[in-house]
């Protein structure tokens, strides 16, 4: 696992972020379960833990599953998404965040595969926010390269079936690479938004 600089794909998140207006809150995403709102508030929160696990400061933050409750937005998070995701890229700027090991999301893992879950969440749910939106979508190139690498490598987990990383999606070989991510991430890359509300 390489050291990524996670600041431009960030900003990327920020940018999509600054563009949702209040009536698409209630909009589905191509995560299950997870409207816009919802998905908005997963980011917040994963990019809460996932600095304090580059940072190695363990807490409430980093031990909570993600998947205990329903992550919400609350009224300040047009100013606390790009707060932390400024945070969050400055804190994986640490060499040490990639080194030893750190803590995400209830669980103990090295500081390097951490800075690849962190670099997947990022694209993968900018890729999900940009769908909704109906946005072109065009990831920082090194957070691609690196949450492709962890997906693959991931691909053949036993435990993968369900949630947040369901089932392969095939994507031809010659896809291009943020496809084959998407595919690789339980998603159909082709997924296009549909119902609001």
């Amino acid at each position: 696992m390489t050291m990524v600089d996670l600041g431009p794909q960030t900003r990327i998140l920020a940018g999509l972020a600054e563009s949702v207006s209040d009536d698409r809150l209630a909009d589905a995403t191509p995560c299950p379960d997870l409207p816009v709102r919802n998905l908005l508030g997963h980011l917040l929160h994963l990019s809460v833990a996932f600095r304090d696990a580059a940072r190695k400061d363990f807490g409430a933050a980093t031990d909570t599953n993600p998947n205990a409750t329903l992550p919400d937005i609350g009224p300040g998070w047009r100013e606390d998404l790009p707060k932390v995701l400024d945070e969050l890229a400055d804190a994986w700027r640490d060499p040490a965040a990639w080194t030893g090991d750190t803590r995400a999301g209830g669980v103990d893992l090295p500081g390097a595969v951490a800075g690849a879950v962190v670099a997947d969440e990022l694209v993968i749910h900018g890729w999900d926010l940009a769908r909704a939106l109906d946005l072109p979508y065009d990831p920082d190139p090194d957070a691609l390269a690196s949450a492709h690498g962890f997906l693959r490598a991931a691909a053949d987990d036993p435990s993968r079936g369900g949630g947040i990383f369901g089932p392969v999606v095939p994507v031809p070989a010659d896809a291009p690479l943020l496809d084959r991510a998407v595919g690789l991430s339980g998603r159909d890359p082709g997924w296009q938004p549909g119902a609001r509300g």
